[in-house]
């Protein structure tokens, strides 16, 4: 006879727990859960993923981002940290499945009929092994955007619900995991699951084509593409998302214990106000966008000066949606420096600029703002940093040579050479923002440079223009742009003349944009 025949032979059945087992429970699930806890954080896959997620997340703000992290808005930093943990939660609930199923891999279940544990409190200890994962994602989630928080370019106010969704999405996968061993105690099962949750969860996303109320049933509901929005204009409802996703995993674990055996009157209640919780949960983010954020919505792209405050900086007034005021002194900084190396009245030019958004489209529409027709407007965005402060110097540049957004939209002329160097020059690296703002990335050859309204067209003679300029000393050119500023910005002057006016040679053949006919033609 074996030793597992004996023990189970001779393992009393019916009998009561004492008094002093009884007292112990508590402490004995949590000591079970610490070891669960202890050989999950050891599993390979958790380690990798735990790894690789702490590290993105340290090179992300250490060593990475595009120039725009220097510049955070802080509605959109708390929703950046929900997908990443998303990887954190597959590794979760696949090990966090396997160490449930031990014993039945090993064969030991009928040795857990001879201690005084019953089956449902295993079964909340290793739901119990989840919370250090997730407190591990919660530090990292607290210290990524307290980062974004305390950068002196930061804007906006974050959201504790949105903060939230990363840590309970792991908590999620774990006890999903727990209760996936409970129903279906086969050893292989976790991996197809998540491949067919995966394939299910594209399904229906299609089939209903993305509607509101259908994705916001998934964990995480990023929704990007737009630039950023003022905070009153999100319309996100997280605080309802968090309640659901709460809701959810107490309801999964009471489920786990409940099939587990733990069929007692506490875990009854739990069971019901966890259901009753991610209903209310589900019932307050399935509306969509309401009629009042809509008409807010459409309001603040069509007449955003009844939404802004305007600041009077030097000679010219700035305007913005009250969380970017911050910003302003930056814009102002920008103009100075733009204005100061031009000629002529542009010099002088009292300038307007103006923040603009088109939050019509919703959080992933990626609407171009139109360019303004009045005299001497210039458009910034909500989004700063990186290649969009070049860019801006494109559109300030641009309206002081050519008079509106509109008119330098249509520009086909030599006056590109002029605007480009104007916006470039005052760059700490002129030749790599020249790269930074045109399409291609490229600094030779026909391009468009883009601006935050009318992208700039440059041919292929006058990006050699520019590029000879942007390598002369500023000082040279800027006096010679002063003397000929009239010529300079006339739509009739060619390039191989604006070359000879600033001493610099015209490579190259003109195109019919650099005879001087103006015409885009």
């Amino acid at each position: 006879m074996s030793t597992t025949d004996m023990v189970t032979r001779t393992a009393p059945t019916g009998v009561e727990p004492s008094a002093e087992a009884r007292v112990s429970r508590p402490a004995a699930v949590l000591a079970l859960a610490r070891f669960e806890a202890r050989e999950l954080l050891l599993q390979i896959p958790v380690l990798l993923f735990l790894a690789l997620y702490v590290g993105y997340a340290g090179w992300r703000l250490f060593l990475g981002g595009d120039g725009m992290d220097d510049f955070p808005v802080l509605q959109d930093t708390d929703r950046a940290t929900q997908p990443t943990p998303m990887l954190l939660a597959v590794a979760v609930f696949i090990c966090v499945n396997r160490a449930v199923l031990r014993s039945r891999r090993q064969s030991t279940d009928q040795h857990f009929d001879i201690l005084p544990m019953e089956h449902w409190r295993r079964t909340v200890a290793h739901a119990l092994s989840v919370l250090p994962l997730g407190a591990i994602t919660a530090l990292v989630v607290g210290f990524q955007f307290t980062w974004a928080a305390l950068k002196p370019g930061a804007v906006g106010h974050g959201s504790l619900a949105e903060l939230a969704v990363g840590p309970l999405t792991v908590l999620l996968a774990g006890v999903l995991g727990v209760l996936l061993a409970r129903v279906i105690p086969v050893g292989f099962v976790a991996p197809p699951f998540v491949i067919g949750a995966f394939v299910l969860t594209t399904l229906v996303s299609a089939a209903t084509q993305g509607k509101h109320w259908v994705s916001w049933l998934g964990p995480v509901v990023v929704e990007e593409g737009a630039d950023p929005f003022p905070s009153a204009l999100l319309g996100r409802p997280a605080a309802w998302h968090a309640l659901y996703l709460t809701g959810l995993v107490v309801l999964l674990l009471c489920v786990a214990v409940l099939v587990s055996g733990g069929r007692t009157r506490l875990v009854t209640s739990l069971t019901a106000l966890a259901l009753t919780a991610t209903a209310v949960g589900v019932a307050g983010q399935s509306p969509g966008d309401p009629a009042s954020l809509i008409a807010a919505r459409t309001q603040a792209s069509v007449s955003p000066q009844k939404e802004q405050t305007c600041v009077r900086h030097g000679r010219s007034t700035y305007c913005a949606f009250p969380e970017w005021t911050g910003r302003i002194a930056d814009w102002a900084e920008a103009v100075d420096r733009i204005q100061s190396r031009a000629g002529g009245s542009a010099r002088g030019e009292r300038l307007t600029v103006r923040q603009k958004i088109d939050a019509r489209y919703g959080l992933q529409g990626d609407a171009a703002i139109e360019p303004s027709s009045t005299p001497g407007h210039v458009t910034v965005g909500t989004k700063w940093g990186g290649n969009r402060l070049p860019e801006f110097a494109v559109g300030v540049a641009s309206v002081l040579v050519t008079g509106t957004e509109n008119e330098a939209g249509q520009m086909c002329d030599a006056r590109a050479v002029t605007t480009m160097w104007l916006a470039l020059s005052t760059q700490p690296d002129p030749m790599q923002s020249l790269r930074d703002v045109r399409l291609d990335d490229s600094i030779a050859g026909s391009a468009i440079a883009l601006a935050p309204t009318s992208p700039v067209s440059m041919s292929a003679q006058q990006t050699a223009v520019v590029r000879q300029l942007l390598q002369k000393p500023h000082y040279t050119v800027a006096a010679k742009v002063k003397a000929h500023w009239t010529e300079l910005t006339s739509a009739k002057t060619s390039t191989a003349r604006v070359a000879e006016l600033l001493g610099v040679r015209a490579e190259g053949k003109g195109t019919s944009a650099d005879s001087g006919s103006g015409s885009c033609e």
